[in-house]
Order: C-alpha cells, then sequence, then structure tokens
C-alpha cells in the first residue's frame, strides 16, 4: 500500500511539471498584445516568440534524450527541469526581442525530454495493466494547464506585466523541483543502450512511420485550434470574450479526453486506439466545417473536437514507446517532437486556403485531411 501510494505521488510530480510546461507553451498566445507592446514589436514578430519554443522542443527532445541517457531517470527529469525553471525565468526579464527569442528556444530545449523520459517512467511506476492510465496521469497536467493555468496566467500577464506570467512558470518549476526530489523513486540508468543501438533505433522505419503519423495526423487538430479565434468570430458571429469561453471548452474536452483514450489504449491495443482516435477527429473536423456558423453547434463541437484530439495522446505515445524496443526514452521524445513539428505544420498548412482567398472555416477541412492522412503511414 506505501509503494502504491508512493508511485502516486511521483506521478503526481509529473503532472506537475506537465502542468508547467503546458502553462509556458500557450500563456504566450494569451499575452502576445502585452509583450509586443512592452518590446515595441509587431504581433506578428512576437509570433516569433511561439516558434522559438516549438523549435527548441525539436532540438532538443532527442538530443538531451541521447545525452543524458546514462543518468538515471530521476536524476534526468530533475536536470531538465532545473533548465526549464531557469530559462523561463529569466524570460521574464528579457528587455528586448532578441533575448526573449533566444530564451524561448532555450525555454523550449527540455520539454520533449521530460514529456518523453516522464512516459517512460509513468509505465515503469504503473500497476500490471495501468500503464495507460498512469501516462494519462502525466499528460493530464499539460491538459489541465490549458484550463486552469493558461486563463489565470493570462490575467496575471494582463494586470500586472507579461512578464508575470514567466514568473508563476519559474514557480511551478520550483514546485515540480521539490515534488521530484521528494516524491521521485530512484531508478536504474535510463539507459545501458550503447550508441551504436540509439543508431540503429533511427534506423527503424516503423519508429519513423510512427513519427510521421504523429506529426501528420495531430497536425489536424492544430489546424483547427490555431484559427478557433476567428472560426467564433468571423463564422459563429459571436463577440471576442466568446473565444475566452471556447478555448476553456476545448481544455475541459482534453482534460477528459485524455483519460478516454488511456481507457481506450486498455481496451484496445494502443495502435488500435490510435486509428480509432484520427479515424474519428477527421471525420468530425470535416462536419466541423458545416456547422460552425451555427453558435450553439459550434461551441458543442469545440469540447467535442478538444476530447477527440486528446484521445490520441496516450495511445500514440505507448505505440511509440513499444516500436523503440532499446531505446524507449529516445522515441518517446522524439514523439514530442513530432507534436510540435505537427503544430507548426498544421497552423501553416491551414492558412494556405485563406492565402488563396477561401474563408476561415476551410482550416476545419484542412484539418480533417491531415488527421486522415496520418493514417497512411501506418
Amino acid at each position: 500500500m506505501k509503494s502504491n501510494q508512493s508511485n502516486k505521488k511521483a506521478l503526481f510530480s509529473l503532472a506537475i511539471g506537465g502542468f508547467g510546461i503546458g502553462l509556458t507553451e500557450f500563456v504566450i498566445m494569451g499575452i502576445l498584445s502585452e509583450v509586443s507592446t512592452a518590446l515595441d514589436i509587431t504581433i506578428s514578430q512576437a509570433g516569433h516568440f511561439i516558434a522559438s519554443y516549438a523549435f527548441g522542443v525539436v532540438v532538443g527532445a532527442p538530443l538531451l534524450t541521447s545525452l543524458g541517457s546514462k543518468l538515471s531517470p530521476k536524476r534526468m527529469l530533475f536536470l531538465l527541469m532545473m533548465w526549464f525553471t531557469l530559462f523561463n525565468t529569466l524570460s521574464g526579464l528579457s528587455s528586448n526581442y532578441g533575448t526573449l527569442l533566444v530564451l524561448r528556444f532555450l525555454s523550449g530545449i527540455p520539454h520533449g525530454a521530460f514529456f518523453g523520459i516522464g512516459a517512460v517512467v509513468a509505465m515503469k511506476l504503473a500497476k500490471k495493466g495501468k500503464s495507460a492510465q498512469a501516462i494519462a496521469i502525466m499528460f493530464s497536467g499539460l491538459t489541465v494547464a490549458n484550463v486552469i493555468g493558461v486563463p489565470i496566467g493570462t490575467y496575471i500577464g494582463q494586470e500586472f506585466g507579461w512578464s508575470t506570467s514567466f514568473f508563476l512558470v519559474g514557480i511551478v518549476g520550483i514546485l515540480t523541483l521539490a515534488t521530484l526530489q521528494f516524491w521521485m523513486p530512484r531508478m536504474e540508468t535510463a539507459s545501458n543502450t550503447p550508441q551504436v543501438k540509439l543508431l540503429d533505433a533511427l534506423r527503424n522505419k516503423q519508429l519513423w512511420a510512427m513519427i510521421a503519423l504523429t506529426t501528420i495526423g495531430t497536425g489536424g487538430f492544430f489546424a483547427w485550434y490555431s484559427y478557433i479565434a476567428p472560426l467564433i468570430t468571423d463564422v459563429a458571429g459571436l463577440d471576442d470574450h466568446y473565444v475566452g469561453y471556447a478555448m476553456m471548452l476545448a481544455g475541459l474536452g482534453m482534460v477528459f479526453g485524455n483519460f478516454v483514450g488511456a481507457k481506450m489504449a486498455e481496451i484496445f491495443s494502443p495502435l488500435k486506439a490510435v486509428i480509432i482516435s484520427l479515424s474519428v477527429m477527421s471525420a468530425v473536423l470535416v462536419l466541423n466545417m458545416f456547422i460552425a456558423t451555427n453558435p450553439y453547434l459550434l461551441m458543442a463541437f469545440t469540447f467535442l473536437i478538444g476530447a477527440i484530439a486528446f484521445t490520441v495522446s496516450t495511445p500514440i505515445q505507448m505505440t511509440i514507446i513499444n516500436t523503440a524496443k532499446g531505446s524507449e526514452m529516445l522515441g518517446s521524445s522524439m514523439n514530442q517532437s513530432a507534436f510540435n513539428m505537427g503544430n507548426a505544420s498544421g497552423a501553416y498548412l491551414a492558412g494556405l486556403p485563406m492565402v488563396f482567398g477561401f474563408e476561415v472555416v476551410y482550416s476545419s477541412l484542412v484539418g480533417g485531411i491531415l488527421a486522415a492522412s496520418g493514417l497512411f503511414w501506418l
């Protein structure tokens, strides 16, 4: 019983870290105007801070996981969170565009490795047959951040200055460090896999197929989510303040879908759960294109899409870990890079119809096509 309670605390420490990561990744979107005004730059330039963070995730996930393969998981997670806390706090002290751009890149570097290593650790901490639920607990921090953390962080940043949002992230980082120190049990070294075998893992075609599936398939969700504001205001004709409500609905859906996805991975195989999630996501995104003018249906679909999109998180993470035998943590971390590439590519591709004069509602169609296209890599 004591061991089980200790493992629950350890999983909670991973969830707190996930909350901090979700907060720093998404709160910047709510305070872009404040950042652009304070640093005397355009909104477009301020948007570079979002891309810079994502680029840090893509670069840092495989790099730090490989470099730390000889360290114990507890030490590696602790070092990653120290890095995260330091550079997010320093971000709040930035006084110009160039400095914040570099610090956002550095802040993103530990993101993927933390989730990648944390997912493997969560599976080891789980009771037999409950690995999916354990990973879902870790990811719950990220989803709860979208419901509670981001609105609070945005409010604080708007009322007390954008820097305070990053200081809040630093406080969450310190709390994570404390819980990791006292609640995370010591485990054997993260990997005894020689570098030669790590290179062999990178030649694993099945692993790269799953990475492509994550990048393209989850890009469908980000194609829709990136343009949620104009969908609410321009298509459904609602006032601006409904955008905040819509984002909270999407966040609640993510929390719900995260645990539904874990249950699906237990009932079916993780891979079958991924196929079901992406298939349903594709259908719902396409349908969203046709109901978007109805504000009531659009709000309902906002919750539904958020839920369906996050049913894929745990199953796809488990599938990657099962595929990357011998270098599970590297594969798991690379999958986090893929999520962020999906974020960037989904937003870009969904914007193309508007370049050619089509309405913003076509972003949902692009999302549906991407979600379906991810399945072609199986």
